[in-house]
């Protein structure tokens, strides 16, 4: 069993974007009565994701996938959907 923080560099991009997906659904939209998004929806459009979420999210990504994420890189164009985050998370680690 392995925890959060001890996600193995390089994994399968289909297994990185589950994780997301996972988190995303768990802490970020179910405790907003949000049943469901896709994939490429705006996680900010649809009200998914809002300024605390960002860093909710930034959190999660940096400890689960061992990345760090700069102020930078915390743009709507990077955070804005489960697909652009994944994205992200595979070429940091490509890095």
């Amino acid at each position: 069993m392995t925890s959060a923080g001890n996600q193995e560099v390089g994994q399968p991009s289909a297994v990185i974007r589950d994780q997301i997906r996972e988190f995303v659904r768990d802490s970020l939209a179910s405790p907003k009565g949000i049943a469901s998004f896709t994939d490429t929806e705006s996680l900010t459009e649809n009200g998914v994701v809002d300024s605390l979420g960002i860093f909710r999210l930034v959190s999660f990504l940096e400890d689960t996938f061992g990345t760090r994420i700069s102020d930078e890189e915390i743009t709507a164009q990077n955070l804005s959907s489960i697909e652009l985050i994944e994205q992200l998370v595979v070429s940091k680690q490509q890095k």
